[in-house]
């Protein structure tokens, strides 16, 4: 599946998984940040036998539930934010979406009126 030009260059890593785990679609940086376990190659792979226990455990409830999963990791000195986040085609559940976007160390946080 050939994805629009603004996802395959997104600057965020988004990978696209079916309701079993099944990795459908990386954009350009999720091939990137997952080089070494195979990038592209993961496409047809259960994103489940990628992840340990407690994380798979994790993923299964959020498959099984169609529940979103939001957390920021820090890694070298880089820290992301992590939304993985269920998908749906036309009402019907399609599996779950995973973002990961690098973001400042120190983020400002701002409460909007309303």
């Amino acid at each position: 599946m050939k994805s629009p030009a603004w996802v395959e260059e997104f600057p965020g890593a988004i990978t696209v998984c079916d309701p079993t785990g099944i990795i459908l679609e990386m954009n350009a940086r999720a091939a990137e940040t997952w080089a070494k376990d195979g990038g592209r190659a993961l496409i047809g792979k259960n994103a489940l036998d990628c992840h340990p226990e407690p994380v798979r455990q994790k993923l299964l409830q959020m498959l099984e539930n169609h529940q979103s999963n939001t957390y920021t990791i820090e890694k070298n000195g880089v820290k992301k934010l992590i939304h993985q986040a269920p998908w749906f085609e036309n009402g019907e559940y399609g599996g779950f979406v995973e973002l990961s976007i690098i973001i400042p160390v120190e983020l400002p946080h701002f409460k909007r009126g309303g």
